[in-house]
């Protein structure tokens, strides 16, 4: 198939790699000769503009930081108008499941699908093909873009219609921002009885107290490495919780004190 791809970076690169790799032919933009040097490297066509990278694409996946490169992308460029119809659009960027229904409205009048399937795990996964995808859209768009999904995805869990995905990786999210906010209150007791916080990261893990988050802060060497690895990225995903919940009229309640200990909202 043919796929367009932006955001070739740290998540975006490996998986170009491996739409590359699994007989895909990836047009992938790069607006510097250092980026577009770079997107040949990993064996794709670069290109300068958003219209080229959806000219005559299957496909087109979106992979950038935040929610509002997302609508500029989507929204405030000529992308949709130059993708074929009867294409798909894929957000992978974790954001508002508003955001993945205005661009879905956007691209409607175009005869483009489009699907919001946020990840779940990072670059390693995406290389051994073992990257968590949560879809959400309709099955017949899931359907038709199964083969690029698959290239780095598996599993490919199609959690209901458009914005689903967005709102599962969101609560995901949540969960381990508190999950990684327990951790650290569980080094700071550890502190206070007196155990080394090397030792009791090595313990925990073998214990019934495990968890991902655990493991993860373990590996790093201690909670606050970790923490300030993951508070860029994490952090921005509880921050469009807490707008999206505020909006409904309500708190994320028990998960709030251990969340912020976790991982501090991004601005």
């Amino acid at each position: 198939m043919k796929v367009g791809f932006v955001g070739a970076g740290r998540m975006g690169a490996p998986m170009v790699r491996r739409l590359v790799e699994a007989g895909h032919e990836v047009r992938a933009l790069g607006r510097t000769p250092d980026k577009r040097a770079a997107v040949e490297e990993l064996g794709a066509t670069a290109v300068t503009g958003l219209a080229q990278t959806g000219a005559d694409a299957g496909a087109v996946v979106i992979c950038v930081f935040s929610d509002n490169q997302v609508r500029q992308v989507c929204l405030e460029s000529d992308l949709l108008a130059n993708m074929p119809q009867g294409s798909v659009l894929v957000v992978h960027t974790t954001g508002s499941p508003r955001t993945a229904e205005a661009v879905a409205a956007a691209a409607e009048p175009h005869g483009v699908a489009v699907l919001d399937a946020p990840v779940s795990g990072g670059p390693y996964e995406i290389a051994a093909g073992t990257l968590t995808l949560f879809v959400g859209g309709d099955e017949a768009t899931v359907s038709a873009a199964e083969p690029v999904l698959r290239s780095y995805g598996d599993p490919v869990l199609h959690v209901g219609p458009l914005g689903s995905g967005q709102k599962v990786k969101l609560v995901n999210n949540t969960l381990f921002a508190a999950q990684i906010g327990l951790v650290a209150e569980g080094v700071r007791l550890g502190n206070r009885l007196g155990v080394d916080e090397s030792t009791l990261l090595t313990a925990l893990p073998h214990g019934s107290a495990t968890s991902r988050a655990l493991d993860l802060c373990a590996r790093a060497g201690s909670a606050s490495a970790f923490i300030a690895g993951v508070a860029e990225f994490v952090g921005k995903d509880v921050a469009v919780v807490r707008k999206i919940v505020a909006e409904l009229g309500g708190s994320l309640q028990l998960l709030d004190d251990v969340v912020s200990a976790g991982v501090p909202e991004s601005p």
